[in-house]
C-alpha cells in the first residue's frame, strides 16, 4: 500500500503538469481578451493595445507566457513568480493576488459541496439498500419514483423555482446576505442547506439506482446465499456481506459525480448570492480576467485529483482482496 501510494503522488506531478497546460492554454484560446473587455466597459475611453498587453506580458510567446505563469521563465518584471513559487498572479482588474481572492471563497464552496455529498447519500444509499431488499414490492417502486423524479429535475430550474415560487405565494425571501459559519451556525446551516439538497438531488438519484442495482447483483452470490443458510440475522448478512462489496461500484460514481458537483456549484452560488469560488469564477469569466479563472481551474482539477486519489485507497479499506501491486 506505501508503495501504491507513492507511485501514485509522483505520478501526481505529471498529471497536475497537463492540467496546468490544458487550462492555461484553452482558457487564452478563447475568442476575447483583457483589451476588448475594457474597451467594453470604458467606450469613450482610447484604449492602448499594446501598452496593456506589453502590462499584463501578452506580447510575449504564449508558450513563455505559460512558463513565466508556472515560474519557470522570468516574468516582464524579471522575476521569477509562479504556480511553482506559489503565486497565481495577479487579477488584471483589482490588481491583487489571485490566492487572496480565492481565499475567503473557498470555504463556501468546499461546505456547499460537503452539504450536498451528505444529503445525497444519506438519502440515497439507505432507499437504495432497502429498495434492492424489498424488489418488486410498493417501498421498491417508490424507491425508483423516487431516484427518477430527483434525476429528471434540473438543478437550475428547482433552485429558481424555490426562490420565486415562495416569493410569489408567501412573500418570503431566503437570506442574500451571507453569514459565516464561525459567525452564526444555524443561520449559516439555514442558508446552505437548500442549496444543498438542490445540487445533491442529481447526485443521489443516480447513486441510489446504482446502490440498487449492485445490492441485487450481490445477493445472488453464492457466499450470500451461504450467509442466509447458516441463519444469520439480515442485518448481519446485509452490513457485514453485501453492503462492503455492493459498495465498491458506488464509490467510483461518487468519485466520478464530483465533477458535476464541482460545475454545480457556478450555477448554485449564482442563483442563491453565495459568494463562493463558483460565482467568482463566473465573473472573471465575464470579465476576461484569464490569471483568476486559471487560478479557480487548476484548484477545481486538484481537488479532482485527490479526490480520485482517495476513491482508489478505499477500495482496500472495502476489499482486501484488492491488491496494490
Amino acid at each position: 500500500m506505501r508503495a501504491y501510494i507513492i507511485r501514485r503522488l509522483l505520478i501526481l506531478v505529471p498529471t497536475l503538469f497537463l492540467i496546468t497546460a490544458m487550462v492555461f492554454f484553452l482558457v487564452n484560446l478563447v475568442p476575447g481578451d483583457i483589451v476588448d473587455a475594457m474597451r467594453g466597459q470604458a467606450l469613450d475611453v482610447q484604449i492602448d493595445r499594446a501598452a496593456i498587453e506589453k502590462k499584463f506580458g501578452l506580447d510575449r510567446p504564449m508558450i513563455i507566457q505559460y512558463l513565466s505563469w508556472l515560474g519557470i521563465v522570468a516574468n516582464q518584471e524579471g522575476k521569477f513568480s509562479g504556480i511553482l513559487q506559489g503565486d497565481f498572479g495577479l487579477s488584471w482588474w483589482q490588481s491583487i493576488p489571485v490566492a487572496k481572492l480565492i481565499s475567503p471563497r473557498w470555504p463556501i464552496t468546499l461546505e456547499l459541496g460537503i452539504l450536498a455529498i451528505l444529503f445525497a447519500q444519506l438519502i440515497a444509499l439507505p432507499i437504495g439498500i432497502i429498495s434492492a431488499l424489498r424488489q418488486d414490492t410498493a417501498v421498491d417502486y417508490v424507491g425508483r419514483s423516487l431516484a427518477i423524479l430527483m434525476l429528471a429535475l434540473p438543478s437550475f430550474w428547482l433552485g429558481s423555482m424555490i426562490i420565486v415560487f415562495p416569493a410569489l405565494w408567501w412573500g418570503y425571501m431566503p437570506p442574500i446576505m451571507y453569514v459565516k459559519i464561525t459567525d452564526n451556525l444555524k443561520e449559516n446551516l439555514q442558508q446552505l442547506v437548500v442549496p444543498a439538497i438542490v445540487m445533491g438531488m442529481s447526485m443521489g438519484g443516480m447513486t441510489m439506482r446504482m446502490m440498487r442495482t449492485m445490492m441485487l447483483e450481490v445477493q445472488r452470490q453464492d457466499y450470500i446465499r451461504t450467509a442466509w443458510s447458516k441463519g444469520l440475522r439480515e442485518s448481519v448478512v446485509v452490513l457485514r456481506h453485501a453492503l462492503r462489496n455492493a459498495f465498491i461500484p458506488v464509490i467510483t460514481l461518487i468519485g466520478l459525480q464530483t465533477p458535476v458537483l464541482i460545475g454545480g456549484t457556478v450555477v448554485i452560488e449564482r442563483i442563491f448570492s453565495l459568494p463562493g469560488m463558483g460565482r467568482l469564477l463566473m465573473a472573471a469569466i465575464d470579465s476576461k480576467d484569464h490569471p483568476l479563472v486559471m487560478g479557480i481551474v487548476v484548484l477545481f482539477g486538484v481537488v479532482m485529483v485527490f479526490i480520485n486519489l482517495i476513491v482508489d485507497l478505499t477500495y482496500a479499506w472495502l476489499d482486501p482482496t484488492v491488491k496494490y501491486n
